[in-house]
């Protein structure tokens, strides 16, 4: 026994009946659609999307020039 009462052979039953509901065809994507969803799911937890990624890398990308002083004006009293 495994599993909490679980044997191979109920775990293998199991497979059987949702490989016939299912069919392979969909079973293959479902690991992609799983990590898809995971994945924005994570984003959407840290508050960050693809957009805000992009826009924060390419500011670090570029290098960054320094914005010229203000002459600072005479002040004389």
């Amino acid at each position: 026994m495994g599993l909490d009462g679980l044997s191979i052979w109920h775990l293998l039953i199991i497979f059987a009946i949702v490989v016939v509901i299912f069919g392979t065809g969909r079973l293959r994507t479902i690991g992609p659609d799983l990590g898809k969803a995971i994945r924005s799911f994570r984003e959407a937890l840290s508050g960050e999307t693809s957009e805000t990624k992009k826009a924060d890398s390419s500011k670090t990308d570029q290098p960054q020039t320094p914005e010229p002083a203000k002459e600072a004006k005479d002040r004389t009293p």
